[in-house]
């Protein structure tokens, strides 16, 4: 046996130090590396011998030295993070897998404890476990039912499932007459009472004025400003005062198609993922109530991509060719206001834009605008005492009875019409930039509910020319069209006289400040 082990020590003793010189290797070689006194000293033993220029080489030989043992060094450090952060994962694996497995057990428990229960009422009921089983989940979908006639049927079959239990809610729904008659002047202060007394939201007659015109002008209304003082709240509290809530879409940087505003069909599950705005137009087409939906800081991505199609249908002059397709091709099972796979886009919803101007947004372009009402928010409302007032259901063909009114009582005078088209050429003239017919056309919407809103013509014109006329000067060289700003300032006070158009003016002089 002594024979053995002296044989197995020597035998085992090859291996073992074959792995001390390796390890003894490896350090001494480190150390070598590291011995900056055995490179000292070989610098002293040759530096008699150096001329200039060698000692310039001998410079750059310790700094490519220098540079390499860095290296080894942040190496080293690099490969320990690594392994403090692998078995760091390691044990945070670990112990996330002993927390599951505790909570596999405790639900274990309660399942055994609920089957004790379960047991205990079969045998008080005299029923078999099976047959308990069977009668609870009758009973609940009974109860389901009654609360949701669309849960009734399976809604499996449907690639619309949304839009489906919408048929079903709405089917024995009768299109309700509010039997409305306020004006569109009372409208204005309605609105503004009912923001300040039950959401302590303040906002001056003007910006409520200049936001029912816009909502008379145009389907989509841009409210952009600095940040805070009331953009989505204006939107929120228009929600509220309807007794229909906003439908707030958040838009989001990835959006890039209309996808993401309607949903789009699942080719594996075959179901068709329907967004909360599509669900909003599809309860719309229902209704004759007023619904609006919000685009919640709408420029974080870029506008023409995701609401391009919506923008064409909008601007076609008969609400029949509203339409806007959803799937290519119709389903027995599609719903009930799904026509071969097109879907009608209500009249009586509006949609409200909110902007940032700021570096994280996207600037709107001219064919945003262009189709748009701008309203500027930029002030804080002052608190005021306001009129208790409650909210109030409104028809959407009343109200838009009431625009269609105005339109007709209040056309741009023939004075103010003459003064729009010399404007128009001396704008032309001086700063190359034209009005459009389309343009020219929302004016008149415009001004006519302004002015039926309890405002004047002039300040009308003055506001909607600032915002949507001279907004195109920021495109141009400002440097460029400083003396010309002076003159159109000049030629607006000769037009319109002193006291009018100082929403222009004022806009203008801060054009001349950014040069």
């Amino acid at each position: 046996m002594d024979t053995f082990i002296r044989f197995l020590y020597e035998f085992m003793s090859v291996f073992f130090n074959g792995l001390f010189t390796i390890g003894r290797g490896i350090v001494l070689g480190f150390a070598q590396m590291f011995n900056f006194s055995e490179y000292l000293y070989i610098i002293q033993f040759y530096k008699n011998d150096f001329q200039m220029a060698e000692w310039v080489l001998v410079v750059i030989a310790i700094i490519v030295l220098l540079v390499m043992l860095t290296l080894i060094v942040l190496l080293g450090w690099l490969l320990i993070r690594k392994y403090i952060r692998f078995r760091k994962t390691l044990v945070e694996q670990e112990s996330m897998l002993t927390e599951i497995g505790e909570l596999n057990n405790k639900v274990a428990s309660l399942v055994k404890e609920k089957e004790e229960i379960l047991a205990m009422k079969v045998s008080q009921l005299g029923l078999k476990p099976g047959e308990a089983e069977i009668l609870s989940e009758e009973e609940t979908k009974k109860e389901d039912a009654k609360e949701n006639p669309a849960l009734e049927e399976d809604d499996s079959k449907y690639r619309f499932s949304k839009l489906h239990a919408i048929d079903l809610q709405y089917r024995d729904y009768k299109v309700q007459n509010y039997n409305n008659t306020f004006t569109l002047e009372e409208l204005v202060e309605e609105f503004r009472n009912f923001a300040a007394s039950k959401l302590r939201l303040y906002y001056t007659t003007k910006m409520i004025r200049l936001f029912i015109s816009a909502l008379s002008a145009t389907k989509l209304v841009i409210l952009q400003g600095i940040s805070g003082t009331g953009k989505t709240s204006l939107a929120y509290a228009w929600g509220k005062f309807i007794k229909r809530d906003a439908i707030i879409a958040s838009v989001q940087p990835s959006w890039r198609d209309r996808t993401e505003l309607f949903g789009y069909f699942n080719e594996f599950t075959k179901k068709f993922n329907e967004t909360d705005v599509l669900k909003g137009m599809y309860i719309a087409g229902y209704t004759d109530d007023v619904y609006v939906t919000v685009l919640d800081e709408m420029n974080i991505a870029r506008v023409e991509y995701y609401f391009a199609e919506m923008l064409s249908i909008l601007e076609m002059p008969s609400r029949e060719e509203w339409i806007i397709e959803l799937v290519p091709s119709s389903w027995d099972t599609d719903p009930k206001k799904l026509k071969n796979g097109k879907l009608q886009i209500p009249g009586n919803m509006w949609y409200i834009g909110t902007i940032n101007n700021d570096d994280s947004t996207f600037a709107v372009t001219d064919k945003v605008y262009d189709r748009a009402m701008p309203i500027d928010i930029n002030d804080k409302g002052q608190p005021f005492t306001p009129v208790d007032t409650e909210a109030m259901n409104i028809n959407s063909s009343y109200l838009e009875g009431l625009f269609a009114e105005a339109k007709q009582k209040h056309p741009l005078s023939e004075e103010m019409e003459q003064k729009i088209s010399e404007m128009d050429d001396y704008v032309i003239k001086h700063f190359r930039i034209a009005f459009g017919n389309r343009i020219v056309k929302q004016m008149r919407d415009f001004v006519a509910t302004y002015v039926e809103c309890g405002g004047t013509e002039v300040d009308g014109v003055d506001y909607y020319i600032a915002r949507k006329i001279l907004r195109k000067f920021e495109q141009l060289n400002l440097a460029y069209i400083r003396d010309e700003i002076d003159g159109f300032v000049d030629y607006l006070n000769k037009a319109f006289g002193k006291e009018n158009f100082n929403e222009c003016k004022e806009y203008l002089l801060r054009l001349k400040k950014l040069v």
